[in-house]
This record gives C-alpha cells, sequence and structure tokens, in this order.
C-alpha cells in the first residue's frame, strides 16, 4: 500500500488532466496513473517516420474550452492555434471543387455557382444553427440533472431547461429536427445543390458509425459546430507543435500545482470496498489507496474490464452491455516528399490549409457506410487530410510534409467471411490503408509516389495504442440515447459511478468526444460539490 490521495485518476488524457487541474487547485491530492509513456491520451504528438512528427489520433483545434484555456493559463505556457483561412475543400468527382468558408460572402460566391437557391439562403442557415448552438454550448460546462436525484432532478432540469424555453417556436422546430431527423433529410429541406450538402453533411458522420440517411445524425452535425478558434465561433485551426503541445502544456500546469502524474502505470483493477471505491491496483501488483477514483477511460473499458464481476449489480452491467460504442474511425498519418497536387486545383493554395475532403455527396457517403456493413471497408472510403507541415515546420524537415488521414466508416469489428471463419484487423489494415491512399491518389495523381512512410491505425489499432473500445474516439456512440443526462447511463449522468466516490470525467461522459476538457471540467465541479467545498472556483 501506498500514501492515501484524496482523488486518483486513471487515464492521463486531456480531461483527466483538466480535472486534476481543478481538483489540485481546490487543495485536493492528486494522482493520474497513466498506462501509455506518455501524457495526453488520444491528443498526443509522435515521430511516426524519421524526422517526421505528427498529431497520433486528435488532429484539430475547435471544441477546447475558452475557460478551460484561460484558467489553466495555457497561452502563457506557449499554447498557439493558427486558424484554417478556409474551413474545407472538396474536390468533386466532376473535376471541380467546392470551397467552405472564409467568411459568409466569400461562401455565398462559392454556393452560387453550384446553386443561387443555397447562396441566397446560407445566411439564413447559419443564423439558424448558431441560435441552437449557443443554447447547447451553454449547457457544455454544466453538468446535467441526473435523473433519480428527486426534487434535485426537476430543479436542475429547470434551470438548464431556460435557455431552450427562450427560443421561439421556428427554433424549437430547429432543435427537434437536430436531434432526431437524418442528417440528408435535415439538409434536403435547405439546400439543392449535393456538393453544397455534402459540405455540411460531412460533420454529421465525423465519428459516426452511421449513414447521412441515419435518423439522429443531424445532431452530430450540430455538435462540430459547438466550437471556436481564437474567439470566432465555429472554425478549426491547428495548435502548433501538434495536439501533443496542448496536453504537454496541460500536463505541466498540473505538477506545478503538486499533481503526481505516474507513467507506464495501467491499471488492473479498481478496488471495492462494500458500496464504496477505495482506490486501484495496478498491473505491477502495486495498490494505491484513494477517497476518490475518477476514471477518463471509456465506460467500456471502465465497466466491463476494471471491475470484479461481482462489484456491480447485475442491471447497471446490462446497461453497459448496451452502450454503445464503436465510431468507424480509421486514422493514418503520412509522411510525404512534397504537397498533393488536386487535378481540380493542382498549384499550392489555401486550399492545402483547410480540411481536404473526398466525400462529394451524400450518397458517397451513404453507400461508404452500406460497404463497411457488408464488407468492412468501402473501396471508395469517405477521407479527411490534414496538412499541418504547412504552417508548424517543427512536424517535418524541410520542403517535405506530414498529413493526417481521418477516415471514416470502417467496421468497428470485421463482418466474418463467407465460410464463417474470423477477420481481424491486424490482417487487413494494410489492404485498407492502400484502399485509402488510392482514394487520395484518384483525386491527386502521383500522391502515393510521393508517400514516404505511413503510421496505420485501424479501430482495432486505435483500441489497443489507445484503449479507445472498438475503435470509438467518443467512448461512445453520441446518438440521442446516450446524451446530456442519459451519457453514459441515465442515473450516472452527472458524473457520478454507481459506487461511492466513483466518478467519470472522460468523453463518455456529458457532452461527449472531441478535445474540449468539458467533461474533465465538470466532473471536477461535482467532486468538490460532495466534498463541501464552497469555494467560486468555477465562476
Amino acid at each position: 500500500m501506498t500514501q492515501k490521495y484524496d482523488a486518483l485518476i486513471i487515464g492521463a488524457g486531456h480531461n483527466g488532466l483538466v480535472c486534476a487541474f481543478y481538483l489540485a487547485r481546490a487543495g485536493l491530492k492528486v494522482r493520474i496513473v497513466e498506462r501509455r509513456d506518455v501524457v495526453g491520451g488520444a491528443a498526443v504528438t509522435e515521430e511516426f517516420h524519421p524526422g517526421f512528427r505528427n498529431s497520433v489520433a486528435s488532429y484539430t483545434v475547435s471544441l477546447l474550452q475558452p475557460k478551460v484555456i484561460s484558467d489553466m493559463k495555457l497561452a502563457d505556457h506557449g499554447y498557439r492555434v493558427i486558424e484554417r483561412p478556409i474551413s474545407n475543400f472538396l474536390p468533386q468527382e466532376d473535376g471541380g471543387y467546392l470551397k467552405l468558408g472564409g467568411g459568409l460572402e466569400r461562401t455565398q460566391a462559392e454556393f452560387a455557382r453550384f446553386s443561387k437557391h443555397d447562396a441566397a439562403v446560407l445566411p439564413e442557415y447559419y443564423d439558424m444553427l448558431e441560435g441552437v448552438a449557443d443554447v447547447l454550448r451553454d449547457l457544455a460546462l454544466k453538468s446535467p440533472p441526473n435523473v433519480g436525484d428527486g426534487l434535485k432532478t426537476f430543479i436542475d432540469a429547470a434551470v438548464q431547461g431556460r435557455g431552450l424555453m427562450k427560443l421561439n417556436l421556428s427554433q424549437q422546430r430547429d432543435v427537434l429536427e437536430l436531434f432526431t431527423k437524418s442528417a440528408r433529410s435535415f439538409l434536403d429541406s435547405w439546400f439543392e445543390s449535393e456538393a453544397v450538402k455534402a459540405a455540411f453533411g460531412f460533420d454529421a458522420v465525423v465519428g459516426n458509425y452511421a449513414s447521412p440517411d441515419t435518423p439522429g445524425s443531424a445532431y452530430v452535425l450540430l455538435h462540430h459546430v459547438f466550437g471556436e478558434v481564437n474567439g470566432n465561433k465555429g472554425a478549426w485551426g491547428h495548435s502548433i507543435g501538434g495536439m501533443g503541445a496542448i496536453t504537454q502544456i496541460m500536463a505541466k500546469v498540473c505538477v506545478a500545482l503538486g499533481v503526481e502524474i505516474s507513467l507506464e502505470a495501467p491499471v488492473s483493477r479498481v478496488l471495492v470496498d462494500g458500496e464504496k471505491v477505495a482506490g486501484v491496483r495496478l498491473e505491477s501488483g502495486e495498490e494505491i489507496v484513494a477517497d476518490r477514483v475518477i476514471s477518463n477511460v471509456g465506460p467500456k473499458l471502465l465497466y466491463e474490464r476494471m471491475f470484479d464481476d461481482a462489484d456491480l449489480k447485475p442491471e447497471f452491467k446490462r446497461r453497459v452491455k448496451g452502450f454503445k460504442a464503436g465510431s468507424g474511425t480509421f486514422r493514418m498519418n503520412v509522411a510525404l516528399s512534397e504537397l498533393p497536387k488536386f487535378t481540380c486545383l493542382p498549384e499550392p493554395g489555401e486550399h492545402h490549409q483547410s480540411g481536404i475532403i473526398i466525400a462529394p455527396t451524400l450518397d458517397y457517403m451513404d453507400r461508404a457506410f452500406l460497404d463497411a456493413k457488408r464488407d468492412g471497408w468501402s473501396q471508395k472510403p469517405i477521407v479527411e487530410m490534414l496538412i499541418p507541415s504547412i504552417i508548424d515546420d517543427s512536424l517535418a524537415p524541410a520542403g517535405q510534409h506530414v498529413a493526417s488521414l481521418f477516415c471514416q466508416q470502417f467496421a468497428p469489428e470485421l463482418p466474418d467471411n463467407a465460410d464463417g471463419s474470423k477477420r481481424d484487423w491486424d490482417a487487413e489494415e494494410g489492404k485498407a490503408a492502400d484502399v485509402i491512399i488510392d482514394t487520395v491518389e484518384a483525386y491527386a495523381p502521383g500522391f502515393r509516389a510521393s508517400v514516404l512512410g505511413r503510421q496505420i491505425l485501424s479501430p482495432k489499432g486505435l483500441e489497443r495504442k489507445f484503449g479507445l473500445v472498438g475503435g470509438d474516439i467518443m467512448h461512445g456512440n453520441m446518438s440521442l440515447d446516450q446524451l446530456w443526462s442519459a451519457r453514459p447511463i441515465l442515473g450516472h449522468g452527472a458524473y457520478r459511478g454507481p459506487l461511492k466516490g466513483l466518478y467519470m470525467c472522460g468523453a463518455g461522459s456529458h457532452p461527449g468526444g472531441g478535445v474540449t476538457g468539458a467533461p474533465g471540467h465538470n466532473c471536477a465541479a461535482e467532486v468538490l460539490a460532495d466534498r463541501g467545498i464552497l469555494k467560486r472556483i468555477f465562476g
């Protein structure tokens, strides 16, 4: 047995670091145990080919809460994000292209090349999204009302529902449609052009193993406009030094407050004494005693692999079994000898600094999903490429580049062969990676020849490297039944687990996935509230 801690956090991902910061600032003795040899969880920067570094999993910035940035004084320690000049660039199958972003008037002019109607309604569409997003942004840093807490549940629900009640009838209809309709159905009601609908519809399938025709997929479209960069709402940017630069700064701030961080310290079991957690046992055999255990890993990993069977009630275990995880994500990082030359726009330009999206229509996205369900992946997958080395020379040798390939609609578990034999991602990830390279090659001839090295992370690889069950970058589906008070399970939506002293601070809690810091912030507030600390450190 070692010394006792006020709080023991499992996992040094960004939410665990944020939670540790607020707890340590309030005077608690905090220790973080991390399985890997580096802090950051999925927000890390690593060398993957000699001389080439990149953000390994998480790869872009927008959703990190401004309050967290300010409270942790990240900018004082070197946090710097450069905004994209335009948001996205979508090569088209007919040899054309569409650019999204760079200001309203510019985007309208771009849309007008495809549909004058779509250009005309764009301001109204943006206003609609922003009106809904503003209400939901306000909920991001608030703990959901926890069903089962009696009168407090109703009071919390009424307080948080005030923002929704301020919406007019038209806006309330928008909220209903966004949470229940498919992305296609929602976008069809606004736009004519298939290219324009694809430009927005792509967000609905990011980290979402679903078709744009799946009911509820419109919400994921909204989830990705919550953020901001340097005060500009809805913008996306690149963290200089990669995503790992952010979490390294966070760790530095935590250590300065007295937080202990133990690397290469995987947890074997959460220790339970009656109805209360007592600490953790590491795989090394070391037992760490703590009044509170706070999990920054996903609900599936925590409850299905870190508890003895008798420690959790059967009904709760059944609910966890039904918690859906598996985002259909495949990640690659590639070292490049030169910038890709797109047939539609071959010369270097602002499009190389944007999100380059190969998903020209909603039908293309739908086929990719259906193919993945049948075959494991599509021969024409959804690919987003970012080339951060254009603005960050710390990532690649001079004149060369790194690219992030974020690929969607790859089955979390491969379907069986026709003869019933099992397939395994470890045996097939290379073939899938080749298809991804070929997909980019079709729009940028010569891309394949420019690849000097590559890092491949299938859904199984993401789970093995980062503990993301099913390769789920969100720690669990962002579907209506797994949001707000029901994330991860109704009755445990306010960051408290089923045992006294057990808390959850990861993306499997409200408000969900992305590098936000919100679950870590909110969980710390609940820990301190339970401890009776009334300081206004979250004001």
